[in-house]
């Protein structure tokens, strides 16, 4: 056991961590319970690209105490389960990159526009609507996330663009349940 939790601890600090889905936020991709791995090092070796599904520290607004809580026996437990994936870590969010650095992002007509371009994104539902916004300049250094349940996410609208220094790393496999399994 002692093994076990000791290559998880350094597997999950330096190359990939599994991350259990909390929320509807980025439904129909991720759906309540399924888990994902995601890379830690995906961003050492190149800088975010439009469309990766990225996890990272949920900024400050929205960081909970409830995490923070507990006694330290509780909190270590609480930080394996998290590690490998079984439990929520409540520190983290997850979310689609939608701008990048210096670019103009914006919502008018149920559309995001990039720019004054119309963002086309093939991973959303038929349908799906997004509510007006923008435009927004993403400052240098950070990046626009939004979830693709675009009616049920609490992403860069409401928190602002994101510090790419705060992002973990990039969901690169859906592993549970094992029938939807794929690469992200």
């Amino acid at each position: 056991m002692a093994i076990a939790v000791a290559v998880a601890i350094v597997v999950r600090a330096l190359v990939a961590q599994a991350y259990y889905i909390p929320s509807a936020s980025m439904v129909p991709q991720l759906r309540v319970d399924d888990r994902v791995v995601v890379s830690r090092v995906a961003f050492h070796l190149h800088p975010p690209h439009r469309g990766d599904i990225v996890v990272f520290k949920a900024p400050p607004s929205l960081d909970t105490a409830r995490s923070k809580s507990g006694n330290p026996v509780s909190r270590f437990f609480r930080s394996i389960g998290s590690a490998l994936g079984v439990t929520e870590d409540q520190t983290v969010l997850i979310k689609r990159v939608i701008a990048l650095p210096g670019e103009t992002v914006s919502a008018r007509g149920g559309h995001v526009y990039v720019g004054q371009e119309v963002l086309i994104e093939p991973y959303l539902p038929q349908g799906v609507i997004t509510s007006d916004f923008g435009p927004v300049k993403v400052p240098a250094g950070e990046v626009w996330l939004m979830g693709d349940n675009r009616a049920n996410s609490e992403d860069s609208r409401f928190f602002g663009p994101v510090p790419v220094h705060t992002i973990i790393g990039r969901a690169i496999w859906k592993v549970w349940p094992p029938w939807r399994a794929s690469f992200l």
